[in-house]
């Protein structure tokens, strides 16, 4: 096998295992947005399972939140899209760990190249729309406070919601994600090419004469 397949494969597991940390630390994170006070005493964090609140003297309270209706449109939207990019992206990786080559441990089912290729485009496709699911919720969140940031409507005095490190987070994930899929996806057209031009070798077919015909020859002779 290619070393640049085994290369690509490898990078593309390591890439989404970075992925999936940073998609989990997101969801788990509580500073998806921020807000200062007028006094700049205090800055409010809020996240997708609770709000906290940083002190000037560096202490942190957190407290979850009471009611699941009582929560914002983008923060339930945010709960389910980052939970299903956890699942989907966590199926992707099991899916394409027996899928590379430097794997041997089942070989009475993954000896075959053409199985092993299609674990890894399953795999390399799991991780796009986790990328995708990721990427959605971050984005939405990031516009509905650019709109509310800059809306005239608002007196200058008050303050506003700015964007947290959860934000950036989330969007690191989701573009390690896309990445990770295209490089398996790649490596998945690559060991295709090379098995299409590979020449096929035919075994050689062996005729057994019978001792009939062996015996009506000699007579003829």
């Amino acid at each position: 096998m290619d070393p640049v397949i085994s290369v690509l494969e490898l990078v593309g597991v390591l890439i989404s295992a970075g992925a999936w940390l940073c998609s989990l630390a997101t969801t788990l994170m509580s500073s998806w947005l921020t807000l200062s006070n007028l006094l700049v005493t205090e800055t409010l964090g809020v996240g997708l399972w609770e709000t906290c609140v940083l002190n000037q003297q560096g202490t942190l309270e957190c407290r979850p939140y009471d009611s699941l209706l009582g929560l914002r449109p983008e923060i339930k939207l945010a709960r389910i899209l980052m939970c299903t990019a956890l699942g989907v992206g966590m199926l992707g990786l099991l899916l394409a760990i027996p899928s590379l080559h430097l794997v041997n441990g089942c070989r009475q089912q993954l000896e075959d190249v053409s199985c092993k290729r299609a674990l890894k485009a399953t795999s390399g496709a799991l991780w796009l729309v986790a990328g995708i699911l990721g990427l959605i919720p971050v984005s939405y969140i990031a516009h509905v406070t650019v709109e509310q940031f800059f809306d005239e409507s608002v007196p200058d005095m008050v303050p506003r919601w700015e964007f947290g490190d959860a934000l950036f987070c989330g969007w690191t994930a989701g573009v390690l994600y896309l990445a990770a899929g295209m490089l398996l996806l790649i490596s998945c057209f690559y060991v295709q090419k090379l098995n299409s031009n590979r020449p096929v070798d035919v075994p050689p077919v062996l005729t057994k004469l019978e001792p009939d015909s062996m015996r009506t020859r000699s007579e003829y002779v």
